[in-house]
């Protein structure tokens, strides 16, 4: 039977078990676990390290108001790596090329920001709304169109997310099968082939970091 490259992006299910739920929950393995020593091992503190000028760079263009919602962005864009990274690897499934998932995701953070702000400053929420400095005649107009892009924001960055992870994916399976099958017949056009799936695993490495971010 002939597969698909779309096939890898199916939830593989082995003994009834549906492996995208192992995949969700592999992330939370790697957080370091408490410890009632004072002094931790090696390992502990450069995660600890890294967590701490991670959520520093992080919370730097928001304000002091928000630096309490700093644990939930922290751990959102950890686990969003995580399973980015996932799908690197080898006989792996990942989970955000699912569009699913990533708006199960987005929509409640997006309408929570949306509450949040119209119960906190409403005058500011609302202003987003209207440009300043917008001619009279072009008020209804940007209003709706400023609306629009408003609910349209938590769609988009998912769909953006799902685009990006499967667009590369498809890359390196494209490459990969490529090289495999040059190898015998023009080995050395397969190992450039080879450098080039190599330069875009590194990209997409990036890619998965810089989806997180945004």
């Amino acid at each position: 039977m002939t597969l698909s490259l779309f096939d890898q992006f199916m939830s593989p299910v082995f003994l009834g078990v549906p492996l995208i739920a192992l995949a969700l929950t592999l992330p939370w393995t790697l957080f370091p676990t408490p410890s009632t020593r004072w002094l931790n091992g090696r390992l502990l503190a450069l995660q600890g390290w890294f967590l701490n000028r991670f959520t520093q760079q992080l919370l730097l263009p928001i304000n002091l108001g928000g630096h309490k919602w700093a644990l939930l962005f922290a751990s959102l864009m950890l686990y969003i790596i995580s399973l980015n990274m996932l799908g690197l690897l080898p006989y792996t499934f990942t989970p955000t090329t699912q569009l699913s998932l990533n708006l199960g995701l987005a929509v409640p953070l997006w309408l929570a920001t949306v509450i949040i702000g119209m119960r906190n400053q409403p005058t500011v929420a609302l202003g987003h709304l209207l440009p300043e400095g917008t001619p009279t005649p072009l008020i209804p107009v940007l209003i709706v169109i400023e609306t629009i892009s408003l609910f349209i924001r938590p769609l988009a960055l998912g769909v953006r997310l799902t685009a990006n992870l499967t667009a590369g994916h498809l890359l390196i399976q494209l490459i990969a099968t490529a090289a495999f099958i040059l190898l015998p017949m023009m080995p050395a056009v397969a190992i450039l082939t080879l450098v080039l799936m190599f330069l875009l695993t590194l990209l997409e490495i990036a890619v998965a970091m810089i989806q997180a971010y945004v």
